[in-house]
């Protein structure tokens, strides 16, 4: 989380660092406390991403791009995709027969977004954006990432504003609550 640079950048660097959790839970072999310290870890790091891109991203690419409304409604949906199974896997003990495919299922649905959002979404940003928006993006993701909640809300709102708005109450109760119990400590 915070990787510096401007948006696009920021965020491909989450995308890898993602990318290098499933490979862990990948060659994991255990179902005990790693396998959901590791869980815990992946999903906090994609809920922060996703509030993140929702709050700021998204409504970058309405302004911005043509056909913006589109396609970040497409990328909104993505991450409710997501956020739903997170929140089953959250609730899921790492013995349940079920962990592993709903596992791949993420992992499906997570390189999917990844996958348009860099080979399309980005390009068209880049194009569209000045330097100096795309560096500011980037610091306004980090900062959201920075005070966003840790655990999947599949019901919370996702229009900017109530993100915005409701996130950074979300994030410090969420923090609170991994402080608490040691959760994302690994």
């Amino acid at each position: 989380m915070g990787h510096g640079g401007n948006v696009i950048e920021e965020l491909k660097s989450d995308h890898r660092e993602v990318e290098t959790m499933f490979g862990r839970i990948q060659t994991m072999t255990g179902r005990g406390q790693e396998l959901r310290d590791l869980v815990d870890e992946v999903t906090i790091e994609l809920v922060r991403h996703s509030v993140a891109e929702e709050q700021y991203l998204y409504p970058a690419v309405r302004e911005h791009v043509q056909g913006g409304d589109r396609l970040a409604d497409k990328e909104i949906e993505d991450h409710r995709r997501v956020e739903e199974i997170l929140k089953k896997l959250e609730q899921m003990d790492t013995v349940d027969a079920q962990m592993r495919p709903l596992l791949q299922q993420l992992q499906l649905e997570v390189s999917s977004h990844v996958k348009d959002e860099e080979d399309n979404l980005f390009p068209m940003l880049a194009r569209a954006c000045t330097a100096e928006l795309l560096d500011d993006l980037g610091d306004k993701i980090r900062r959201a990432k920075s005070m966003a909640p840790t655990r999947p809300h599949p019901s919370a709102p996702s229009s900017p504003a109530a993100s915005k708005l409701l996130a950074p109450g979300v994030g410090l109760v969420d923090r609170a609550r991994d402080f608490v119990s040691g959760r994302g400590k690994s």
